[in-house]
């Protein structure tokens, strides 16, 4: 099948139109600036030269019915017409309890994806109008969310539940949902094919290192354990994200410095992490280069940064009672040689042993990254979130009967 894979932000879509029986994407491209002044999308067809078109855009169905367009476009297109489009999947943040799996679009679910705002403020609006935008420019095709929480729906309630007054569960739903999900699965599925293990009988830890930040434990499949919590802000330290931290401390903060509610909000998820811990930059590239010129500051993030996760992958370990397979992907994971060397330097008694050979010179490839000693294969696998949401909307427009179960 020829999948259209949209992750829409509030001014911005990016695509893929991707071939399901190669896994190859056909096309690829973002629009930016939708209703604002020198909205463009940026178009790549595979083999063909990168264009840039300005347009335009006063709303996501203009951006969307630009992205179809460009694709038939006689030029530069990959398509003919959009009846070549056999299917649209949608990256959505949060499914809630509701969807647990990858889901066809239909009013119900549209209510609960409405539902599911207040968990996840920043990103639901400009997903759901991203979907009802491409129903109106693809209304004949089927469309499909695939959820970045489903893979986290087999945590065992030890693991979501939060030591909070229960109430605050029944009530409003409160609990650890994560996030990532379809990179963590692609990426330890991809590792125990790399590494000959089977992926339904492994104890795999999986680093998603980006500007966001997250370690799942996946044990026989299941993911078991995860960083992210109720929001994207829990867990490990990020880009311009806290992570963990004693509660106490924002609310100490905003009484201290007579922050609003917005305000505190902010200062956790826009100016902490790398970024406020450095003073220089939430990019691990700009804070590893001004470590090695001899900048404290960022030396301290840099080690502040590496211990967490250090102490993260210790705990899973333990929570998955072993370790066959660890596996690194992300912006960072994929491309800090330096970040790999620092966390695995105490691992050793897990089995965990990098060859500094392999590892300094491995950046966004797979690969196996592990010295000859090490008992315990340590992975980099470039993660491809828009290949898992094609092959579930596949599976989903397939499938007679759709599973959109209900914990």
């Amino acid at each position: 099948m020829r999948i259209l894979v949209l992750n829409c932000g509030s001014s911005s879509v990016k695509y893929q139109f991707i071939n399901t029986d190669t896994g190859s994407a056909l096309a690829k491209g973002t629009v930016q600036r939708i209703a604002m002044a020198g909205a463009s999308i940026t178009h790549k067809p595979t083999g063909k030269d990168t264009v840039v078109i300005e347009s335009e855009l006063l709303d996501h169905t203009a951006a969307i019915d630009l992205v179809v367009k460009t694709l038939s476009h006689s030029d530069h297109g990959v398509i003919s017409s959009m009846d070549e489009i056999d299917a649209v999947g949608h990256r959505i943040a949060h499914g809630g309890e509701t969807f647990t799996d990858s889901a066809l679009v239909t009013p119900s679910m549209m209510t609960v994806l409405h539902d599911c705002i207040e968990l996840a403020p920043l990103h639901m609006p400009a997903m759901i109008r991203g979907i009802k935008a491409c129903q109106r420019v693809l209304s004949d095709q089927p469309h499909v969310s695939v959820f970045d929480t489903s893979f986290h729906h087999t945590l065992p309630a030890q693991a979501y539940v939060y030591p909070l007054p229960y109430i605050f569960y029944d009530e409003y739903r409160i609990r650890r949902y994560g996030f990532h999900g379809t990179s963590h699965k692609y990426v330890a599925q991809r590792a125990a094919l790399l590494t000959g293990k089977p992926f339904d009988q492994s104890r795999i830890i999986t680093c998603h290192l980006g500007n966001g930040a997250s370690i799942t434990a996946i044990k026989d499949g299941q993911s078991i354990d995860t960083s992210m919590g109720f929001t994207p802000l829990e867990g490990l330290m990020m880009g311009t994200r806290s992570g963990d931290v004693d509660p106490a401390i924002i609310l100490y903060i905003m009484d201290k410095e007579e922050l609003s509610r917005r305000e505190g909000n902010s200062l956790m998820n826009k100016h902490s992490g790398l970024a406020g811990v450095s003073g220089i930059s939430a990019d691990m590239r700009d804070v590893v280069e001004a470590m090695e010129s001899g900048n404290e500051r960022a030396k301290l993030a840099f080690d502040i940064y590496c211990y967490r996760l250090t102490k993260y992958i210790g705990s899973y370990a333990a929570a998955l009672g072993g370790l066959d397979i660890l596996v690194f992907t992300a912006g960072v994971g994929e491309n800090s040689p330096q970040a790999r060397t620092r966390v695995c330097s105490t691992l050793g008694f897990l089995g965990v042993e990098l060859d500094e050979s392999l590892n300094q010179k491995t950046r966004a490839v797979e690969a196996e990254i592990s010295s000859a000693a090490a008992t315990v294969p340590t992975c980099v696998i470039p993660t491809n979130e828009e290949l898992v949401i094609a092959q579930e909307t596949e599976r989903v427009v397939n499938s007679e009967q759709p599973q959109t179960a209900v914990r």
